[in-house]
């Protein structure tokens, strides 16, 4: 994981989603390439609630505001990114071979309109995306974070809005017998391989995965230099989400792991009812994997 894609936003959140990008680039050496798409007010109308009512001087108005506040979020963007290299000592550099070895850096990239397929394409050509979590009208579809998790193939870490001290602390695994959670395990190896603490967790669901399989799992990972506390959750009439959130505050988590897919627009994490209490309101940064 040597390469990190940070989507800027030019809003108070570039915060906790720089902070967190760096708590998860330094240990690994990566090149963190922050990424703003400037919104043009044709594309960023589509996301605008009833503007289909707006004609004439109503909707040039609507026009008008969104090129402003296209033009002041790639202000803020650019801002907040020289802020944090000035203040974290990053080297800018698009090659490796403009460093020496084991130094962190960045790049800065700014691209205009047709924003989620350039998202898209830096997404893929990344090894980690990392973008916060969409609380505001910005331009950008709300429902980009699916869209990338479905159709990147890379692995997502979203934050939150609430800025956290540490990151690779605690790291909480929430493991089921799924292709995906094994896929969200394999990305996230080189952050577990330099975390303090690792747990992995599962919920009895039915007759998928035990306690054996659990500690099995764990042993494996041993061969990767990862050592992995187990905690097995019995069956409850508890929602899943609420059982791995209460487990997450007892360990102190800083991180959660997880398997996620969805279907188009349609969201479920390998948890089933998961997905809207982790997605869109955990109090952690969460890393999924289709």
């Amino acid at each position: 994981m040597r390469t990190i894609l940070v989507l800027a936003g030019g809003h108070s959140t570039d915060k906790p989603v720089f902070d967190t990008a760096i708590a998860a680039a330094r240990p690994l050496a990566a090149n963190l390439e922050f990424l703003h798409v400037r919104i043009g007010p044709g594309e960023g109308v589509v996301h605008i609630p009833h503007v289909e009512f707006a004609t004439g001087a109503g909707l040039q108005t609507v026009l008008d505001d969104l090129e402003k506040r296209s033009i002041t979020r790639a202000t803020a963007a650019l801002h907040h990114f020289e802020e944090l290299c000035e203040r974290e000592s990053i080297e800018i550099a698009v090659s490796p071979s403009d460093l020496r070895q084991g130094t962190l850096s960045a790049t800065w990239s700014e691209e205009q309109g047709n924003a989620t397929a350039k998202i898209m394409r830096c997404a893929r050509h990344n090894d980690l995306i990392v973008l916060g979590r969409h609380t505001r009208s910005n331009g950008l579809p709300p429902d980009l974070a699916e869209r990338l998790l479905v159709e990147s193939g890379r692995p997502l870490l979203i934050v939150p809005a609430e800025r956290r001290r540490h990151l690779l602390g605690t790291v909480l695994i929430c493991w089921k017998e799924t292709a995906t959670s094994a896929r969200a395990l394999t990305a996230a190896l080189p952050l577990l391989a330099v975390s303090k603490h690792v747990v992995i967790a599962s919920v009895q669901e039915g007759s998928d995965g035990s306690p054996e399989a659990l500690y099995h799992l764990a042993q494996r990972l041993e061969w990767d230099g990862i050592s992995a506390d187990v905690r097995w959750l019995a069956q409850s009439p508890s929602p899943v989400s609420e059982r791995l959130d209460i487990l997450a505050d007892e360990i102190g988590a800083d991180l959660l792991v997880m398997g996620g897919y969805g279907h188009g627009r349609m969201r479920a994490m390998v948890f089933g009812g998961c997905t809207q209490r982790f997605l869109d309101q955990s109090k952690r940064p969460v890393l999924l994997m289709h």
